[in-house]
């Protein structure tokens, strides 16, 4: 599906640009354990752009399905809910926040395991 692709592509887009603003806009501005959060978030929104982009591919390949088209939609729920989170945490320092984050970290899994599944069904 063109619409994965492009997805992961502006994720992967805008997990370069927040990674560079966090290296450079808040370095000095954050304590250290707040930037190390921020970091993970940037890392996987970057882990699961690539996914959207593989999931994307896969479709186009081999052909939609509804393992893939979840698997897709739920990754960038996880993009939201775990990476979202953890950018506002880090720059809020609102810790119930972090209660946010095992949800996309679920939903991050949850569409790992609909990819397998998908690829043991069909490829």
């Amino acid at each position: 599906m063109k619409t994965f692709i492009i997805l992961g592509a502006i994720n992967a887009f805008l997990s370069v640009a927040l990674g560079a603003f966090g290296a450079h806009g808040l370095e000095n501005k954050l304590e250290p354990k707040y930037l190390e959060i921020w970091k993970t978030g940037v890392q996987y929104q970057m882990f699961h752009a690539m996914g959207l982009i593989a999931i994307g591919i896969i479709s186009g390949k081999i052909g939609a399905s509804s393992l893939l088209s979840w698997s897709g939609w739920l990754m960038l729920i996880g993009i939201i809910l775990f990476s979202g989170s953890l950018y506002v945490l880090s720059t809020s320092g609102i810790k119930v926040l972090g209660a946010i984050t095992p949800f996309g970290g679920v939903a991050f899994l949850v569409s790992w395991v609909l990819l397998i599944v998908f690829s043991i069904k069909y490829v």
